[in-house]
């Protein structure tokens, strides 16, 4: 399969009427053409994957949510290994998975899907970024079935610890549950940019926490991940080889 020229072409398809493309550790899906490409579609070199090599949980650690809370001693994440899928069971407490290299200015690209459940209308989950290590300051990109899709946290503003939560502005672009999702947080100063499916669905212009930890929820769902990604960008320090 090859890649259109231009950096604002979405990837295409062959005329096989595939509806995924594979590019290394990713899958990317197909877009209509009003759709804004994600940043690893627009330039796919650059990029860490953070559940590659052998033991691909090596660096990432289980924390409780609250900090102050448990962690259950059996861990809920299983990676499997034959199809690059991280699994969250969703059955062992409230905790986070956090990949350990503080970063700064990045661009974090996740795919995840919540497992259907028959009647259920609810899920929860999220992603992280610029979280302190013990998840006190936190910043997540909520997740749903066919909800969620902007930033809410507990974040430093004018030296306080205050509540910001966007909630849903207009309709939201996540999928229901059974279906994969893509959700991209750009981070760069003090702006903190959320990319859902195919467009940017919020932003947070005044970001105080200037470093911090990315990761993802375990809140009572199985739930999947699989592309996790990482970009450093300007002077950052790459992530750690895997």
């Amino acid at each position: 399969m090859n890649r259109p020229h231009g950096r604002r072409g979405a990837w295409r398809l062959c005329q096989l009427g595939a509806s995924l493309l594979i590019v290394g550790a990713a899958v990317i899906p197909a877009r209509s053409a009003e759709d804004e490409p994600s940043s690893f579609e627009r330039e796919p070199s650059g990029w860490t994957n953070l559940l590659a090599g052998d033991d691909p949980l090596k660096h990432w650690t289980r924390g409780p949510i609250p900090p102050e809370g448990k962690l259950n001693p059996k861990s809920q994440w299983v990676f499997d290994s034959r199809t690059g899928v991280l699994v969250c069971q969703g059955d062992r407490g409230h905790e986070w998975l956090r990949y350990d290299h503080e970063l700064g200015d990045f661009v974090f690209h996740v795919e995840w899907r919540f497992s259907p459940i028959d009647g259920k209308k609810g899920y929860n989950s999220g992603i992280y970024a610029r979280n302190s290590r013990d998840a006190r300051i936190w910043h997540q990109a909520q997740t749903g079935s066919g909800s969620g899709g902007f930033l809410f946290g507990d974040t430093p503003i004018q030296g306080k610890l205050k509540r910001i939560n966007h909630g849903k502005q207009g309709p939201s672009r996540v999928k229901p549950a059974g279906e994969w999702n893509t959700f991209e947080i750009t981070c760069r100063g003090t702006e903190m940019t959320l990319w859902v499916n195919g467009a940017i669905a919020d932003q947070f212009r005044e970001c105080e926490v200037k470093k911090g930890y990315v990761g993802l929820e375990a809140e009572g769902y199985r739930i999947e991940f699989r592309s996790v990604l990482l970009k450093t960008l300007g002077e950052e320090k790459p992530a750690p080889p895997r």
